[in-house]
């Protein structure tokens, strides 16, 4: 996927590129603000499994519900008969450079794991949000997989959620997330860049980083806090 010509980036590698070298979202949510996009982080449960872990990539959107058995016969649903529900579809789906982020159930199961992370990396998939727990940890931190949840639990989804839908709108903390959707996340959290701004938010959060770096060495060299903001309108 391309986006529209620019002087900064010529295409979603360019700019998930320029992202992981120059920007963190703390920056990113600063100019959200700015443009009165001020609702775009995602709970702040939801952290890295690792500090140095980073996240940047288009949303594959994922909708879990909780159920209370595996395979529930007599359903009015045939997803109650099938393990996992349409889980392993929406995983076969991923495309390079998406980001599996999933929501809907309660948080008392895992919603991502090793084998997941496996499969999704074959795919070239960028990493996996998910607004509960993830599990495997030893074996997703060796494989190196961005994994961003509220943390390690081992009990399984298997009887307790199904994936009911994938590519569709979700909300998580009061943030909609449309599929295509930018997600990027580091040690300070997940915010969501809506495709219909993400140029003028890219641009102007690298205007800014670039600005803090000029803002920093004032400050080192001797300068106040309220004369450096005064000069450079940053802080």
């Amino acid at each position: 996927m391309t986006t529209p010509s620019n002087t900064l980036w010529q295409s979603d590698d360019e700019l998930f590129a320029l992202a992981r070298r120059e920007l963190f979202t703390a920056v990113v949510g600063d100019v959200m603000d700015k443009l009165g996009l001020r609702r775009q982080f995602l709970s702040p449960e939801i952290q890295p499994l690792r500090e140095d872990m980073v996240v940047i990539g288009r949303a594959m959107t994922v909708l879990e519900a909780d159920v209370f058995a595996e395979n529930i016969e007599g359903s009015a649903n045939a997803l109650m008969k099938k393990s996992f529900g349409l889980m392993l579809e929406a995983l076969d789906d991923l495309k390079r450079n998406e980001v599996y982020i999933c929501t809907g159930s309660s948080p008392s199961y895992a919603l991502w794991g090793e084998l997941m992370s496996t499969r999704a990396m074959k795919l070239g998939a960028a990493g996996a949000v998910a607004d509960g727990y993830s599990r495997d940890t030893r074996g997703i931190l060796a494989l190196n997989f961005p994994c961003f949840s509220y943390g390690r639990y081992a009990q399984d989804q298997g009887p307790r959620g199904k994936v009911i839908d994938y590519r569709v709108p979700i909300e998580i903390n009061g943030v909609r997330i449309e599929c295509g959707d930018i997600v990027f996340g580091d040690l300070d959290g997940v915010c969501i860049v809506p495709r219909k701004a993400e140029q003028d938010v890219f641009r102007a959060a690298l205007e800014k980083a670039r600005g803090e770096k000029l803002v920093a060495k004032a400050i080192r060299e001797g300068m106040g806090a309220v004369e450096a903001f005064e000069k450079f309108g940053i802080m």
